[in-house]
């Protein structure tokens, strides 16, 4: 997969534009959301830009939503990405992505790319994790096939596969503690199969989140992981799992778990 991260002499960054019903993604918004990041970011350009999430009705969260044909579907995606067009050649923007995408959408932009001459997403930024596989039945063809990679968010199912959350336990401090509103990550089966896959760790000596971004890491489909700490320990912790190899047992075991629990949290 491709690697659009790399840094120039001058300040850039990786950001991110979230779609909002009242907030569509068309010129005017998204000329106001870049100037406004670029200036809060205090930095010349932006290396990947993520349009956060579709301007029509998706499936959000694991929700599913009813497909309505009369449903108003926001900025048309040919706008979008001729706004984006314009901000790259002003040099404001370098590359383009997409979250929380369908295959639909995906192929949609890509192939409005190819009619248009307009930029070509470089990225899908979508949820992935042991217990959220839903891109391998969804995407994943998609991102190898047109080569376009995942940058998996919330590897950890917002802190899950730590097993912190087991038994119904919120630790102080913890993101459950703070977001209070009912977790994606709490549904039926999480619990079971989390338990699963933190003992499968213990028995091989692993740590449970290590393991968990670990195998986020190692699928070909995925071009970066995205992760998230509160605390330093956390944090090296985390960074530690891009050196941990899974062995094939491990790897077998994992499969043997999602078998019989697959994806609980989509």
């Amino acid at each position: 997969m491709r690697d659009y991260g790399k840094q120039s002499r001058r300040r850039s960054a990786w950001f991110s534009v979230g779609s909002r019903r009242r907030a569509r993604l068309d010129r005017a918004n998204i000329f106001l959301a870049v100037e406004g990041s670029l200036k809060r970011l205090q930095t010349d350009y932006i290396d990947v830009y993520q349009l956060h999430w579709p301007d029509r009705v998706t499936d959000r969260f694991g929700v599913r939503q009813p497909f309505d044909p009369d449903a108003d579907e926001g900025a048309p995606l040919h706008e979008t990405l001729d706004v984006l067009n314009d901000l790259i050649r002003a040099g404001k923007i370098r590359h383009v992505g997409v979250s929380n995408e369908t295959p639909w959408g995906v192929m949609s932009y890509l192939k409005l790319s190819e009619t248009r001459g307009l930029p070509r997403i470089a990225s899908i930024q979508n949820a992935y994790n042991l217990i959220n596989r839903e891109f391998e039945i969804s995407l994943r063809e998609v991102a190898l096939r047109e080569q376009c990679g995942l940058l998996a968010y919330s590897p950890l199912g917002g802190g899950t596969l730590t097993g912190k959350y087991l038994h119904g336990v919120v630790p102080p401090g913890s993101r459950r503690s703070i977001d209070t509103r009912p977790s994606r990550y709490n549904k039926v089966n999480a619990e079971v199969a989390t338990q699963a896959y933190v003992d499968l760790a213990r028995r091989y000596g692993l740590d449970a989140a290590q393991m968990a971004i670990a195998f986020a890491c190692r699928q070909e489909f995925v071009t970066s992981v995205i992760i998230g700490a509160t605390s330093m320990e956390h944090l090296q912790n985390n960074i530690g799992a891009a050196a941990l190899v899974l062995s094939s047992d491990v790897l077998q075991e994992i499969e043997n778990i999602n078998l019989h629990y697959p994806t609980p949290c989509p």
